[in-house]
């Protein structure tokens, strides 16, 4: 099978973890007898000399730039099928919920739908942007012989939302890559004193500021805590517009002094972080897979999320499960977390054998089998 794979959304370092999904999947692809991938990228992904679409697997540069939304959307409408179809490929995947919609022609399709955000969690994206989504999404899933899901739970929202066939959509979770054996993280006490932590517990949440990621959640759940046993909160990553009105509930609360926002740290500060926290909490009211549940299970990291949409599948009983709109739920979990060491312990081994399911070489597998089915028609 030659597969076009559209890779038109992808910005590296802003495209998050649809960028990472492509990362990771693209090399397993090209690894897999039957499968040939050839990669139609944007013209500022092509300049990502490191990238795998540059020297793993074939690619083909789309007069596109992806930072310009409407760029994006007439080269996946225009360009995408064009390209695929000189390449004599058998079928097109996109991978990033949008793609080519019935009219723009080309091969068959296959497309990746992370999450349907738009519809069940609004507030994760703003204006023009979610209500491009609210249609370009369902156009992608209707275009598409076949469909990847991250999680059973998207899978369900979709039948639910867009009634879309459910015998058309394929489960494909995705994984995590851990540093490489000579990788060092940032020691402890470098990041203690570099980042002010001090010398007391720290829960870390790899939330990024967005409303449905609920770190208010956090907050006000860390304000019901006494001082004496009160944790540090550390929410690392990029700045974003929300960013402001948490700092300004902290001080609200009273808790100013015991949430950090770090901002953007390096590979090396952040798997330090991972090292020295006592757990990690992801009070998220939507994710379509929630990565970051599974980041802290495949590191040995006692964990708790939230009892919502996929989150406890990909927990599978490994982590603490809690009521997002409870914040005294919220707060009982931090504390056990803090407090119980054998708790802890307990977690971090369930941790680390349920991560043992997700690998990207069977996502790999899965997808390939995905593409079986979309050409024959299935």
């Amino acid at each position: 099978m030659r597969v076009a794979l559209n890779l038109i959304y992808l910005v590296p370092g802003e495209t998050g973890g649809m960028e990472v999904y492509a990362r990771e999947l693209l090399p397993r692809l090209a690894a897999l007898d039957g499968v040939e991938p050839v990669a139609i990228v944007n013209r500022v992904a092509a300049a990502d000399e490191a990238a795998p679409w540059n020297g793993v697997v074939e690619s083909v540069v789309a007069p596109v730039d992806a930072r310009d939304r409407k760029q994006w959307i007439w080269g996946e409408q225009r360009h995408v099928p064009r390209l695929a179809t000189q390449l004599g490929a058998d079928l097109i995947h996109s991978l990033a919920s949008t793609g080519p919609g019935r009219l723009a022609g080309g091969p068959p399709k296959v497309t990746t739908v992370h999450d349907l955000h738009y519809a069940v969690a609004p507030d994760a994206h703003f204006g023009m942007r979610g209500l491009g989504m609210r249609v370009l999404v369902p156009a992608a899933v209707h275009a598409s012989r076949r469909i990847v899901a991250d999680s059973q739970a998207t899978k369900d929202d979709m039948v639910r939302i867009l009634g879309t066939p459910e015998d058309t959509i394929d489960v494909v979770h995705l994984a995590t890559t851990l540093p490489g054996e000579g990788f060092v993280p940032t020691p402890e006490d470098d990041l203690r004193r570099r980042l002010g932590l001090g010398d007391r517990p720290v829960i870390l949440s790899m939330a990024a500021k967005r409303p449905h990621k609920n770190v208010e959640g956090l907050i006000d759940a860390l304000a019901g805590i006494p001082v004496e046993r009160r944790p540090l909160l550390v929410v690392p990553g990029y700045a974003t517009e929300h960013e402001p009105s948490l700092l300004l509930r902290a001080a609200a609360r009273n808790v100013g002094d015991d949430v950090l926002f770090p901002g953007w740290l390096s590979r090396a500060d952040v798997e330090g972080l991972w090292r020295l926290c006592v757990a990690h909490v992801f009070p998220s009211f939507y994710e379509g897979f929630g990565l970051p549940v599974l980041e802290a299970m495949a590191r040995g990291v006692a964990g708790a999320c939230a009892d919502r949409a996929s989150m406890p599948e990909v927990a599978g009983g490994a982590a603490l499960l809690f009521d997002p709109d409870d914040t005294g739920a919220i707060r009982t979990t931090i504390e056990r977390l803090t407090a119980d060491e054998v708790l802890r312990r307990d977690l971090g081994e369930r941790g680390l054998l349920r991560a043992r399911d997700f690998s990207w070489e069977r996502a790999a597998r899965q997808t390939a089998d995905a593409y079986g089915r979309a050409l024959a028609g299935a």
